[in-house]
């Protein structure tokens, strides 16, 4: 099969449309429709319906699709692995992680991965939840960090490396008395207006599922696909904010307690992940272990604050008269 087909097949099957696949593959229409065709009659199969302007899966272009997706995989990695033996420690490296895990861990560790390899260019791609996989399974990145929630453990394509845990956290004004110590249960967040971040977050698929648990209803004032909004609204008093403890709190003035459920942190484990099929330079593989020391010396980005100092009660002698 011809490489450049299978490319164009699998372009159109995830975009949908010829016009949007040619711009993904920088070829023209035409061009791509030809090639298309030709796949067509090579196999002697029909691979799309045309629906509207859409172009749709047949029963056997869906069962090949997977197929393609393995040969473009295995040949990209014959072509990383001779450029591998010849550059060394040399190389790009494509990164997908979160905008929390970019602020808060990247942004410090890159500066001494640098160190060790000067020569090691990381581009860096904004990914989280599922996004993250389908990347990975495209070979668009390399690696990507994620919350080890959303990762089937049978899936036997994926490999990965522990990187510590992610706590929930409650934020709220100092004025307010969440709790006496570090945590408090989720069932006594019922009386506050909750600041949470959208369903497209783990995070908060996570402490959706707690509540449930604890047949807990929320009293949802916010919900945002931006933490640090809801950062801002909990400092002016307006509800709790529910974040995850990766999260960089700076220049906010904020009492944060731990979120429990019958007394366990909720919490969520965090991985950096890579294809199986595509070979890992060496250069990558010391990035996921100097990853995993940088995360175990800083975590958790963000702690409970110490519990409120109550005064004793003192009784004040009186004099006599």
């Amino acid at each position: 099969m011809d490489l450049r087909h299978a490319r164009t097949f699998v372009a159109v099957a995830e975009l949908g449309t010829v016009s949007r696949a040619a711009l993904r593959l920088h070829i023209a229409q035409p061009a791509l429709s030809r090639q298309i065709t030709a796949l067509e009659h090579e196999l002697g199969l029909k691979l799309f319906d045309r629906i509207g302007r859409r172009l749709v899966l047949t029963g056997e272009g869906e069962q090949l699709l997977s197929d393609c997706r393995v040969l473009l995989n295995y040949a990209s990695a014959i072509d990383e692995r001779a450029q591998l033996l010849k550059r060394g420690d040399t190389g790009v490296l494509k990164v997908g992680a979160s905008p929390q895990h970019i602020e808060s861990v990247l942004s410090t560790f890159l500066h001494l991965y640098a160190q060790r390899y000067p020569n090691v260019q990381i581009k860096l791609i904004e990914a989280a939840g599922l996004c993250t996989m389908k990347m990975l399974e495209r070979g668009e990145i390399h690696l990507g960090q994620n919350l080890a929630h959303i990762v089937d453990p049978n899936d036997q394509r994926l490999a990965s490396l522990s990187l510590q845990h992610v706590d929930l956290l409650a934020a709220c004004h100092p004025s307010v008395m969440l709790s006496k110590t570090r945590t408090i249960e989720i069932s006594k967040l019922a009386p506050y207006p909750l600041l949470l971040l959208n369903s497209s977050f783990v995070v908060r698929k996570s402490f959706d599922a707690a509540c449930r648990l604890a047949n807990l209803k929320p009293n949802i004032f916010l919900e945002s696909h931006t933490p640090h909004t809801l950062l801002a609204l909990a400092e002016a008093g307006h509800g709790v904010a529910i974040i995850p403890s990766q999260l960089r709190i700076r220049h906010h003035k904020l009492r944060i307690v731990g979120v429990a459920y019958r007394g366990k942190p909720l919490r969520e484990g965090m991985v950096i992940l890579w294809n199986r099929r595509r070979p890992l330079p060496g250069y990558a593989k010391a990035y996921c272990e100097m990853l995993a020391k940088h995360v175990r010396e800083i975590f958790p980005i963000t702690r409970p604050s110490d519990p409120p100092f109550e005064a004793e009660h003192v009784p004040v002698s009186r004099k006599s008269p």
